[in-house]
């Protein structure tokens, strides 16, 4: 299997840009990627002993050396575990002592996250100063590296995302599904190496690498990065890059529509928006539409794709709320309890098989045994078909919501809270938000002749949790209401609001 895309760029169009800062502090061409990522993997292999298959984690907003990294995935075989940088050092030690890495790669600015054990320890630590100083020295360079073979179900990326049961799963995401998902995306959305794209995701969303980035770079096109997203930035930046595709999430559409810039910007390069994580109210698709920008929704996981649905910018209005079709390369069943398939209008769990789906989660089997039905990936989701095939989402089977782009579990946030010594029991659900689309809000009874204040338990929360799993909201009862076999009765809370 052929996965050294930057070697075969930079022989086709050597000076063509292939990733950039917003800022234009940094640019990189697909020759000076091609040239920094064969030293950087001799230097792995060579110098530091990693092999095939070992882990390179890494804790750093999305900076174009992030590219040469994957670049030198593709030559080496290594897996990169991309970190969310929002999360506490205890859950990111977590992930350290799950992924098992063989070298860390870190920005400064999120050092203290790194716990004292992990650096007192034998690990062995990089800087990203390190790192781009590496990549600018060796980009002239014109050097071959003799690259490992990678198989097509060989992992390149372990992207955590959180789990059901409190503790976050690694997904694994090889090379085939990323060869696969970019010819998904490049036949619905009709992508050229003549594209750019802004991208405002992080780098430890599969959003941030799969909805666009790397199928952009497999044809040969240009990614402008941008670290912190920023709406008035976002704005300036779709007129003078001429953006001709963009991805945000609806918290960033929302932020953009808010600037003054909005209705003045010139959007005559942008072909369309693609939006995802949840439904867009039809009345913002139209004020784009009156701007000149069609928005394309869609549907995605991190276990699959994530380009699994598209629904095209015409019937965006008509079909308000829906995901569309399938992609080109994926099969789907919507499955009822009873096991069978739904018909026209019946709910159903959303089944996917295919090659974009994941293997499975990194040492959990017991996760990845219960993802499956034979060759089937069970989403969790349930979705419906309409008389026309079009599809919906109607609900979650895990509880989990979506808070400014960001996938929240109930459950993970619960285990924080009963941490605190004075809590008995607590619930949290998603409740609608005007900026975030949704936030936590957390049902809490105290111990028997016990206190405590909101403002304490959101403290509790913050030094435990990334910000963003942090309930909003605080609300004390003396107890929760409980179902026929005594659990937690989260409808009758959700019904509440």
């Amino acid at each position: 299997m052929t996965t050294d895309w930057f070697q075969k760029w930079s022989g086709y169009q050597p000076e063509k840009t292939a990733v950039k800062l917003a800022d234009e502090s940094i640019s990189y061409t697909y020759r000076e990627i091609n040239n920094s990522s064969c030293e950087l993997s001799r230097h792995f292999v060579v110098d530091l002993n990693i092999r095939k298959g070992d882990r390179v984690l890494i804790l750093s907003s999305f900076n174009p050396e992030y590219i040469t990294l994957f670049s030198a995935a593709q030559k080496t075989g290594i897996i990169l575990v991309p970190v969310n940088y929002r999360l506490s050092a205890a859950e990111i030690t977590f992930l350290i002592k799950n992924s098992e890495p063989s070298l860390i790669i870190y920005e400064d600015q999120f050092s203290e996250l790194l716990d004292d054990q992990v650096k007192d320890s034998q690990k062995r630590l990089m800087s990203w100063e390190e790192l781009r100083s590496f990549v600018n020295n060796n980009k002239d360079r014109e050097s071959d590296f003799n690259n490992i073979p990678v198989e097509k179900d060989h992992p390149c990326l372990i992207l955590y995302t959180s789990g059901t049961t409190g503790f976050p799963k690694g997904a694994i995401y090889t090379h085939g599904m990323m060869l696969w998902n970019s010819l998904n995306t490049a036949i619905r959305l009709k992508l050229t190496g003549e594209d750019i794209t802004l991208m405002v995701m992080p780098p430890f969303h599969t959003g941030g690498w799969n909805v666009l980035t790397t199928p952009i770079l497999h044809f040969g096109g240009t990614v402008i990065l941008m670290p912190k997203f920023d709406a008035g930035q976002s704005l300036e930046l779709l007129e003078k890059e001429k953006i001709s595709i963009f991805m945000a999430v609806p918290t960033m559409v929302r932020m953009m529509m808010e600037e003054n810039e909005f209705t003045s910007t010139d959007f005559s390069s942008m072909r369309y928006m693609i939006v995802g994580g949840e439904a867009l109210p039809v009345n913002t698709i139209e004020k784009w539409a009156e701007c000149g920008v069609p928005i394309r929704q869609g549907y995605g996981l991190t276990e699959a794709g994530p380009n699994i649905t598209s629904l095209e910018a015409e019937d965006a209005i008509r079909k308000r709320g829906s995901i569309g079709f399938p992609n080109f390369y994926v099969n789907t069943r919507l499955v009822k309890e009873d096991g069978t398939d739904a018909g026209p209008e019946e709910s159903g769990e959303l089944w996917i098989s295919g090659p974009v789906v994941t293997p499975g989660y990194w040492k959990n089997k017991e996760a990845t045994r219960k993802a499956f039905s034979e060759y089937w990936f069970k989403t969790g989701d349930i979705l419906k078909k309409d008389s026309e095939g079009f599809m919906y989402v109607v609900d979650r089977i895990k509880n989990m919501f979506i808070s400014g782009g960001e996938n929240v579990y109930p459950a993970e946030v619960e285990r924080r809270i009963l941490e605190h010594e004075r809590v008995s029991e607590a619930a949290v659900i998603g409740v609608a938000d005007e900026k975030w689309g949704e936030v936590g809000k957390a049902y809490i009874v105290v111990r028997e002749n016990s206190s405590l204040s909101a403002h304490e338990l959101e403290e509790f929360c913050k030094a435990g949790l990334a910000k963003f799993k942090v309930p909003k909201h605080f609300v004390f009862l003396h107890e929760l209401p409980k179902n026929d076999t005594g659990k937690i009765d989260r409808k009758q809370l959700s019904h509440n609001e």
